[in-house]
């Protein structure tokens, strides 16, 4: 069987955390991950985005970069990257080829895929690589790494069938990324959680950074914005993606490669400057076209959409607004539309493509107690239609609740899809 249809059959297993069959798989090809530092980047929200700015100054700063993250949007290859280009398709299938060789036991899709990323960076000598966690921490595939410094964006609800359904019990696997004698950077902004990760560093004997403690971001009206922290200081330096968020992310990342110095991995501010600068992150915020703007946000949960919802206030202008709406059948999708739907003039439910998603039928009733115009079409092609079809040239049209919905959107987007 060709190694990505192999891998492609392996999307249909549940989902599994944990360690041993990955380690076992690694341990026979020579423990490819360790062959090159590492930062790991955890959290609820906002991890893809710190990864893709820390790669990006790594990248800047001369150094060979790797930077795998997860989920893709259009293409498998978008999650494994060199100094921001994608896997080759040969070089995936090669890859890949070699991990399904080197197998004894079944392992997971992710797992699979994760063990592809770390024997492509070994083979192509990356000096680092940036790797973004796929689900919670502890027992996620990336976990098998040391890494030199471990990122915990923020903490939130989020994936409650796999992680726990309170927030202490996220949080608790979410540290599990910080190492024994490592460092661990976070924005997380809860007192309990920024003492719960105080008090893991304290027991693990790593060092504890805060946004909003050691480290802190000033921004400014035309939105740029200082960064103070770890002996740099920085002032009027710009953010590459949209939403006041992002800043946040960004001080993450520049805290990251500030810390990997003290590892010969030094990063100068011009090299800061022009890798956010060039950070590229698709989905988060996105523009697809304009007149009428049609924009894509992977807001996944209600933490999310509460940042969605602050842009959309603050930082796009528009007639009317209209909203295509489907979510993955574990998520909060209640508090996510009863954030968002009293925003929009016209709420579209829909079905992104994924055994995972759920019924706009389901979500119906409540979509209903929180706004007036509802109405369901069944694939995203057909929502994408139908809020072009009623929208004028100065409204908004914006697709959210899941990154597999964005990918959906972009596809009849960008060349396949005509109005």
């Amino acid at each position: 069987m060709d190694p990505l249809t192999y891998l492609d059959h392996l999307s249909s297993r549940p989902i599994r955390l944990g360690l041993a069959p990955l380690l076992r798989l690694l341990a026979s090809m020579g423990r490819p991950e360790k062959k090159y530092a590492s930062v790991v980047v955890g959290g609820t929200n906002g991890k893809g985005s710190t990864a893709a700015m820390t790669a990006a100054i790594l990248t800047a700063g001369g150094y060979r970069t790797g930077l795998y993250t997860s989920p893709h949007l259009l293409d498998i290859r978008e999650r494994i990257r060199i100094d921001g280009r994608m896997i080759a398709a040969e070089d995936l299938r090669s890859c890949a080829d070699t991990v399904r060789r080197a197998l004894r036991e079944d392992l997971t899709y992710f797992e699979f895929l994760t063990a592809t990323a770390f024997h492509f960076f070994e083979q192509q000598r990356v000096d680092i690589a940036v790797l973004e966690v796929g689900m919670g921490g502890r027992l996620d595939a990336t976990n098998v790494t040391r890494p030199v410094v471990s990122v915990i964006s923020n903490i939130s609800l989020d994936h409650g069938d796999y992680l726990g359904r309170r927030i202490e019990q996220i949080a608790r696997e979410k540290v599990g990324i910080i190492k024994n004698n490592g460092c661990c950077l976070t924005a997380a902004r809860q007192t309990p959680m920024i003492e719960l990760i105080r008090e893991t560093c304290r027991k693990r004997n790593a060092r504890f950074f805060r946004l909003g403690g050691e480290i802190s971001v000033r921004r400014q009206s035309d939105g740029l914005f200082s960064f103070r922290g770890l002996g740099r200081s920085y002032d009027r330096l710009g953010c590459p993606l949209r939403g006041r968020h992002q800043i946040d992310n960004a001080a993450l990342a520049i805290a990251a490669v500030s810390l990997l110095a003290e590892h010969g991995l030094a990063v100068d501010e011009a090299a800061i400057r022009r890798g956010l600068n060039e950070t590229k992150w698709e989905g988060r915020l996105e523009i697809l076209r304009q007149r009428p703007v049609v924009l894509v946000d992977g807001a996944h949960n209600p933490a999310g959409i509460a940042s969605l919802c602050a842009a959309l206030k603050e930082e796009f202008r528009y007639r009317r607004l209209t909203v295509i709406f489907g979510v993955l059948d574990d998520k909060d999708y209640r508090t996510m539309l009863r954030r968002l739907a009293p925003l929009a003039d016209h709420l579209i439910l829909t079905r992104p493509e994924s055994e995972r998603s759920l019924s706009p039928a389901t979500m119906l009733p409540v979509a209903r107690q929180y706004h007036r115009s509802v109405e369901i079409q069944e694939t995203p092609e057909g929502a994408l239609r139908k809020a072009l079809a009623v929208a004028a040239e100065e409204d908004l049209v914006c697709a959210t609740g899941s990154l597999y919905l964005v990918g959906d959107v972009k596809r009849f987007v960008d060349g396949q899809f005509e109005t």
